[in-house]
C-alpha cells in the first residue's frame, strides 16, 4: 500500500488521533473497501454500488485515496480517474465522488484529497481537472471555488431525481493544470449542455 504525505491538517493544534494517514487503494483488499463504501460518510455525496468502485479499483487505483484515522476508521475519501484526448487538450483528471465524515471535518481534509488528485493528474501530464456538483450544493461549489476551480457549463438535468422531484442541474467545474498554459480549458461556455453533449 502506498503512503501518501496526508499529515499536518488543520495545523499542529489538532489532536493525534486527527492525523490520519492517506493511502492510495493499490493493494487494499476488495471486501475492505466495501465495507467502507458502503457506509455513507455524506448525503450530499452520489451513491454507487459496489462493482462500481472496484472497476475504478481495478482501472484507476492512483485515483482511489483514502484517508483513516489511527483507529482505523475512515476519515474520508476521493476518487476518481484520467480521461479525455491528448491530441485535443482534453486529456485531465476527474473527480468522481469526494467525502468526509462529518466527525473529520474542518480538519483541511478535502483540500489535501483534492491536492493529491490534482498532484496525480499533473504527472499523468493532464490539462486540468474537472468535477460535477449539484447546483444546489452551495456548500461544495464555494469550497471548490476556494480551491481554485471555476464554473466550465452547467450541465441540464444531470443529476436523476427519486421520490417524484424533478431532475437536478449540475456545474462542470475545472481548475487549469500547469500544461495547459494558456488556461484554455477553463475559457467557461457561454450555453448550457445536456448529458449526453458530454464527453
Amino acid at each position: 500500500m502506498h503512503r501518501l504525505p496526508c499529515a499536518d491538517l488543520g495545523g499542529g493544534s489538532q489532536s493525534s488521533s486527527h492525523n490520519p494517514a492517506c493511502s492510495s487503494a493499490r493493494g487494499q483488499r476488495a471486501g475492505r473497501l466495501s465495507q467502507w463504501l458502503s457506509s455513507n460518510l455524506d448525503p450530499l455525496t452520489e451513491t454507487y454500488g459496489i462493482p462500481f468502485y472496484l472497476q475504478y479499483l481495478a482501472h484507476w487505483p492512483e485515483y482511489f485515496i483514502v484517508a483513516e484515522a489511527p483507529g482505523g476508521e475512515l476519515m474520508g475519501y476521493i476518487m476518481g480517474k484520467a480521461e479525455g484526448s491528448v491530441a485535443r487538450e482534453e486529456w485531465h483528471g476527474h473527480v468522481t465522488a469526494l467525502s468526509v465524515a462529518p466527525e473529520f471535518r474542518r480538519l483541511g481534509l478535502a483540500a489535501k484529497l483534492m491536492e493529491l488528485l490534482e498532484e496525480i493528474s499533473e504527472r499523468k501530464g493532464g490539462f486540468f481537472v474537472d468535477l460535477f456538483v449539484r447546483v444546489s450544493n452551495q456548500v461544495a461549489v464555494n469550497m471548490y471555488k476556494q480551491l481554485g476551480y471555476s464554473v466550465y457549463r452547467t450541465v441540464i438535468e444531470y443529476y436523476s431525481a427519486s421520490n417524484g422531484e424533478p431532475d437536478e442541474d449540475a456545474y462542470d467545474m475545472r481548475k487549469a493544470l500547469s500544461r495547459d498554459i494558456e488556461k484554455k480549458s477553463i475559457i467557461p461556455l457561454p450555453h448550457p449542455v445536456r448529458p449526453e453533449d458530454i464527453e
